[in-house]
């Protein structure tokens, strides 16, 4: 199953300046997998080193964010849109 992610301005230099790239899988995990294959080093900016995913990043599946859902367990079905969001800092 082929499902469309947004990728955020600061990590496009990983996927070659492309906004929206298309990944494969049944979960977001399957998807987060898949991006990390085709663009190493994507996952690494993502999720940390237990996997989880990183607190000033957020994953958004059809407007709705992954924390409120099943996490990075989330099924995505055909047609889903993944945007991945950097959290703004400021004040």
């Amino acid at each position: 199953m082929s499902i469309q992610v947004r990728i955020p301005t600061p990590l496009r230099k990983l996927t070659a300046d492309n906004e929206v790239v298309t990944a494969e899988g049944a979960t977001i995990a399957e998807i987060l997998k898949s991006l990390d294959q085709a663009y190493p080093g994507l996952i690494e900016r993502i999720c940390d080193e237990q996997g989880a995913v990183r607190r000033f990043v957020n994953i958004f599946l059809n407007d709705e964010d992954i924390r409120f859902l099943q996490e990075k367990e989330t099924p995505v079905k055909d047609g889903d849109e993944i945007s991945i969001v950097p959290a703004i800092a400021g004040g």
